[in-house]
Formats: structure tokens, sequence, C-alpha cells
């Protein structure tokens, strides 16, 4: 009986529920995060376009935008505690079903879907040889044979239902959280809450970066061959790395923090004492039932939307949201493909450097509004500042790239491939082992560089090949592996640029969130953030991966071909790349900012700051809300 009161004492104070909470945020993001520091090696792995990954990242969001509205209709009629712990549960189940395909295919096969398990014989075939390709032809129809047999082709229809299934899973967690939090803590404290919560959502993201660098370094399928088996090494531009270990964590871990949610009581007492009438205010869901409240949701989303305060931050936050989704899902592979750079440093890139400072930035954001008290119209002019500054930062960005590496055939598109000197070497059209010339060329493979011999070392690792006849005059060799970009110095600047612009645009998060949470009713307030997470999917989280993947695929310049169909993207312009990637990011923030500008605007017309802040607040809470009597849905009305 004893430890029953203890444990039931625990578990109802707000602040335990933050920790909870911070936990369990934590662990789902770190899917999220896990599942964008893999993009690139999920592309090479079953050979899909930047539309195609970007549509996979981007799928959880419609099972989260499926159940948005009847998250917002329960509000806080149900047991919200135990609703988030059961949503944990089946996101962990989710996170299961994305590690699944790694077990359900084959082999991973590089190249052109050849494989072999001697480093001596493997090049050998690479090499330009006059026989007819009579022997050669058999193994790629094999290859085509071996994939069409396999369950290969339902495997990306499999993780889309597993992303889907995640985004069904996290439906529950953030909405139920934060109005969880802020009906329990004081209005002191909540900002602080909510900024702790808020930057947990981006430490979650960095950990499944950090965790996809150190776990990309191993071969995907070091579980089914010894290490002396694997070929490749990670500089090689068809490594993939174990993409589907760090799943198979994230799982664990959800399971694991779900757990405590089942303790938490359905209410407890507030903080603030003081504020304990306040926080009992009813809210408007509780009056309605599921049928009338779908046929009154239209109205009462109206409603929502005519107040030009909210509407405004919310257009914002989905401003910066689509940049977000494309920074999160496409800036590994951006660092990756741009500086030549293998997919674990990038990932430590974005999951070491420039998240924790957007998580610092968050936190700064809440401490600023609680050590000084701001009410909403400083609130926004914070908000107009911190993206201001944040454009300035990223600007120079999309000058500091690197020039795409000369590849014969390939690149400068004008130029004509050296298949003279290659003509009688029988190649494979399809192979893909990339050489770098000793004259700067870069070549598909040994073969169209016209290569016929080669040097190993004394663990029959290729070091060279020889008498490479389209390389410098029928005389050069070419060495294994890319060339590269040539501009790995300009690497630090633009990381460097990357934070301060991630830093400064974290700024405006909890600020943001609490001009929200003051400006409207306490009645509308699961409503509202109901409203605001579903635009966040329907107009940002859902369709820019698909928009950015696009924008990516229109800058490649030679598609990987396998048994005769286009897969994942083998060679980019690398200035388009840089110029539309990083262009669509900066107008998505100049629309934050203009949105920003205009929030600032409203509030300075509506005298917002001509008394105290918490009078201030009061003031926009009565002038957002004048007409909301008359405009209240009712039980009965529509």
């Amino acid at each position: 009986m004893e430890a029953q009161v203890r444990s039931r004492g625990v578990f109802s104070s707000v602040k335990v529920f933050v920790a909870c909470h911070s936990a369990l945020q934590l662990s789902q993001l770190l899917v999220s995060g896990y599942m964008k520091s893999s993009i690139s090696t999920i592309e090479r792995r079953y050979g899909l376009s930047s539309q195609k990954s970007g549509l996979l990242a981007a799928f959880n969001e419609v099972g989260n935008t499926l159940l948005i509205v009847f998250v917002s209709f329960l509000g806080s009629r149900v047991h919200r505690p135990r609703m988030i712990g059961l949503g944990a549960l089946l996101a962990g189940l989710a996170s299961l079903l994305m590690a699944l395909p790694h077990f359900l295919g084959g082999p991973y096969r590089a190249g052109g879907g050849q494989s072999y398990r001697n480093g001596l014989t493997r090049n050998s075939s690479e090499l330009c040889h006059v026989e007819s390709l009579l022997a050669a032809t058999p193994s790629s129809n094999r290859s085509c044979v071996e994939q069409e047999g396999s369950a290969h082709e339902g495997i990306y229809a499999l993780l889309l239902f597993a992303q889907l299934l995640l985004g069904v899973a996290s439906a529950p967690l953030q909405p139920f959280g934060i109005s969880y939090i802020d009906d329990h803590a004081s209005k002191k404290n909540s900002p602080l809450y909510l900024g702790i919560l808020l930057a947990v959502t981006a430490v979650g993201p960095a950990f499944g970066f950090l965790g996809g660098a150190f776990l990309l370094r191993f071969y995907v399928d070091f579980d089914k061959m010894s290490a002396a088996d694997v070929e490749l090494d990670r500089s090689d531009l068809r490594w993939v790395g174990a993409w589907w270990l760090g799943f198979l964590v994230a799982s664990c871990l959800l399971f694991v923090v779900a757990l405590p949610y089942f303790f938490f009581p359905r209410n407890m007492r507030p903080e603030d004492e003081s504020e304990a009438e306040e926080k009992r205010q009813p809210d408007v869901f509780q009056e309605l039932g599921l049928l009338h409240f779908l046929k009154s949701f239209p109205s009462m989303l109206c409603r929502t939307l005519r107040s030009p305060v909210y509407l405004l931050v919310v257009l914002a936050q989905v401003n910066l949201a689509a940049m977000v989704a494309g920074l999160a899902t496409f800036m590994a592979k951006f660092i990756e493909k741009q500086f030549s750079q293998p997919a674990a440093f990038s990932n430590v890139m974005i999951g070491g450097v420039s998240i924790p400072l957007a998580v610092l930035g968050t936190m700064l954001g809440g401490v600023m509004m609680r050590r000084w008290t701001l009410g909403v119209g400083a609130a926004s002019k914070i908000c107009a500042v911190a993206i201001l500054l944040s454009l300035c930062c990223g600007f120079p960005l999309i000058f500091m790239g690197c020039p795409t590496q000369k590849v014969d055939g390939v690149f400068p598109p004008r130029s004509t491939a050296t298949t003279g000197c290659s003509s009688t070497c029988q190649c494979v059209p399809e192979s893909f082992h990339p050489v770098c010339g000793s004259d700067g060329v870069e070549f598909t493979s040994p073969c169209l560089a016209g290569c016929v011999a080669m040097e190993t070392d004394s663990t029959n690792k290729v070091i060279n090949f020889t008498e490479c006849r389209c390389v410098g005059g029928a005389s050069g060799w070419a060495t294994p592996g890319t060339c590269g970009s040539g501009c790995g110095h300009l690497l630090l600047p633009f990381v460097g640029l990357m934070a301060a612009t991630c830093f400064m645009a974290s700024f405006s998060q909890t600020p943001s969130y609490v001009i929200i949470l003051r400006t409207v009713s306490a009645r509308d307030k699961s409503l509202a953030v109901g409203i605001q997470y579903m635009l966040f999917r329907v107009l940002a989280f859902m369709p820019c991966p698909v928009v950015y993947g696009s924008v990516i695929d229109s800058t490649c310049v030679r598609w990987d071909r396998k048994c005769g169909k286009q897969t994942s993207c083998l060679y980019y312009d690398l200035d388009h790349f840089r110029h539309r990637f990083l262009g669509v990011q900066g107008l998505f923030m100049c629309g934050g900012l203009l949105c920003f500008f205009f929030t600032a605007l409203v509030l300075h017309r509506k005298r917002a700051d001509l008394a105290s802040p918490e009078e201030s607040d009061q003031k926009i809470y009565e002038l957002v809300n004048e007409h909301d009597k008359e405009l209240q849905v009712k039980p009965g009305h529509t």
C-alpha cells in the first residue's frame, strides 16, 4: 500500500510527466531522424529516386493527418496519458516493421547487380577484354531473373506501410502531451516546459543522425557474411551501411518509455492553485458527440482560422516546417554529394553540429520568455528578428559549393564519351564501378576507361588499374573510386553557416507556440493545437519532401539502370543541385519572415504592448475572441 501511494505521488507531478514525455519524444523522433539519416543509403540499397525516397520520408504524415481530427475531438475527454502510451507501443511495432525488409530480401549486390567473392576475380571481369561478351551476358540475365523472383518488388510498399503506421502511432503524442502539460503547469513555468519539450523534439532527430553516422559504418549484410567477404569500403559510392539496425534499437526504446504513461492520472492538481479554476474550464468538445463534432468541425475550423494572429503564426510555422522538411530529409545527402563525403560523416555534421545548436536556440527562446515574462507582442518581434538573422546567415550558402567532377560521357553534358578507345572492350553498359583516371577524369568502370591490367596489394585488394587506353593518351592509370569534387576546404565554413542559420531560426520556436496558446480561448485550445499540427502535415511535412526530392531529381545527369529499368541517380550537376535545393529553402524562410512581420504589425495595431505582459495577453485574448460567443458551436447546432 505504501509503495502504491508513493508511486501515485511520483506520477502526480507535472515535472515527472515532462521528463517522461521528453524521453518518449526523444525515442519517437529518433526513428524519424534515423530514417532521414539513412535516406541516401536506402536509395542505393533498393534503387529509389529522390522523389520516391521523399515520399517514403513523408508518408508517416499521411497516417498522422488521418487521425489528427479525431485526436482534436477527443481532447481532454479521454485518459490522455494512456492514449500516449498506446501510441508509443504502436510506434515501437512500426519501427520493427521498418527493419523487416532487410530480413525478407536477399543480399545486396553492388555494381549493376553483379556479385563476386574474390577481389581479383571481380575486378578482372571489369577490365577491358577484346573477347566476346557472351560470358557476361548470362550473368546479367541471371541477376535480372533473381531480382524478378525475389520479394524485392514489395519492399518499397512494406516501407510505406510501416511509415503510415508510425504516423498513426504518433498522432496523439504531441497534441495530448502539450495540452496535458499546459493544463497542469503554471503560467510562469509553462513556457519553460514547452521550451524543454520543443528542444527534445530536435534532440531526438540529432540522436537519429548520430546513430546513423555510427551504424552506417557497418556493412548492410554484416549479419549474413563475414568481414572478409565484404568487397566494398566506406569511401566507395556503392557502399550501403546497416540502415536497418537503428530501427531495431529505436523499437526497444519505444517499448520501454511507453510503460510509465499507464501510471499517470487522467488529471492532476495544477502547479499554481490560484489557476485551478481556470484550468478546470471545460473543453468545448466534451459537450459534443462524435457525429455532431464531425458535422460542426468545418464551422469550428473557420472560427479558429478567423483569428488573424493565430492564422499568421501558423502560416509562419508552416513555412519554417517546410524548410525543416527539406533540411532534415536531404541535407545529409546534400553534404554527401556536394563535398564527396560518406553518409556517416554527413550525418555527424547534421546530428552533432546543426541540430544541437537548434536545440540551444529553442531552449534560449523559452528561457527568454520566462526570464523577462514577455507578452505576445514582444514574442512576435523576437520571431521576426530571429528569422531575418537566420536568412542573412543562410544566404551565402548558395554560393559555397563544389563544381561537378568531370565524368567521361556524363559531365559536362555536351562532352562525348571516349567510345573509340573502349569500343572493342565489350563493356557491360549497366556496370557501375567508378574509377578516377590519372588525368582527373572519372569513368563509370575500369572497362570504359580502357584498362587492361591492374595492381594489387598483399591482401589481393586492387590499388591501381593500369594500361588504360582512355586515360592520358592510352598510357594512363586509374584508381578505384570517385575523383570527388575537390573542394573539401569549403566544408567546414558551409557547416558553420548552416549551424548558425539553424540556431537563429530556432529562437522563434517557443515564442511562436506561446503566441498561439495565449491568443486562443481555453475551450478551443485542443482544437487550435490539432489544427496547427494538421496544417503542418498537410502543407509542409507531407508534400515538401516529395517536392525537394523532385527538385533534386531534376539535377541528375546520369541515372543508374538495372535490368533495363531506371533506378537511383549516380551523378548530379552539383551547381544546379545547390542552387535549386537551397533556393527553395530560402523561399520558405522569406515566407515565414513575412508572416511574423505581419503578426507583429497586427498586434501593434491592437495596442497589445501598452499594458503589462499579463494584461496585454488578456487584451489580445479578448480581441481575438470577441465574437466567440456568437460563433461558438453549441449542442444541437452546426
